[in-house]
């Protein structure tokens, strides 16, 4: 046998920016990103999303209406005529084109299709051992929706994305050492 190939993830499906999000390149943005999304997933553990939504809706009008109160009396103060303080962003155009969202539905579109196909396909017993082994993934599914709820998954997983990828390239010779290991045992087992 040839020498092993190292385990890769598949970063080249993935913009550069998330990449190097992922692998903490930029250690303030990465922790923004992580923090904002983290705080999300817990307040919707605590709050429903309806409230989660509004209370970040009010935060936000809070900070710029408090930031417009703030520029309105430096200004008279000052008596100087800079304007609205928000004018560059309420210049901006924000509408969407109809050439994105026709691009994007038909990307949808495509996908949509195909896992309905693909799901048909399965349900109706197409190929019989496809369609076992999608019957033993809901099953082994059903013992992870009794430990986990979706929210727990998803936190989970955010922490999971934000921290396998850096884990990995810093212990990378370990992790594909014992990963290999496993992988043998796997095979041998799966042979006999």
């Amino acid at each position: 046998m040839g020498a092993k190939k190292p385990l890769t993830f598949p970063l080249h499906l993935l913009p550069p920016a998330v990449v190097d999000l992922l692998y903490w390149r930029d250690v303030k943005t990465t922790g923004v990103v992580f923090g904002a999304a983290l705080l999300l997933l817990l307040s919707l553990t605590v709050c429903s999303i309806v409230s989660v939504c509004s209370y970040i809706g009010l935060a936000l009008l809070s900070v710029t209406i408090c930031f417009r109160i703030y520029k309105g009396i430096l200004q008279a103060i000052q008596k100087s005529d800079e304007g609205h303080p928000f004018k560059q962003y309420l210049d901006q155009e924000v509408a969407l084109s109809e050439e994105m969202v026709h691009k994007y539905s038909d990307i949808v579109l495509a996908k949509l299709n195909k896992t309905i196909g693909e799901l048909r396909r399965l349900f109706l017993v197409e190929d019989l051992v496809d369609s076992i082994k999608f019957a033993v993934l809901m099953w082994i599914l059903t013992y992870v929706g009794a430990l986990f709820n979706g929210l727990t998954l998803a936190i989970l997983s955010v922490i999971a994305v934000f921290s396998c990828p850096i884990i990995y390239e810093k212990h990378q010779t370990q992790i594909d050492h014992y990963l290999g290991l496993v992988n043998n045992q796997v095979k041998d087992v799966v042979g006999k």
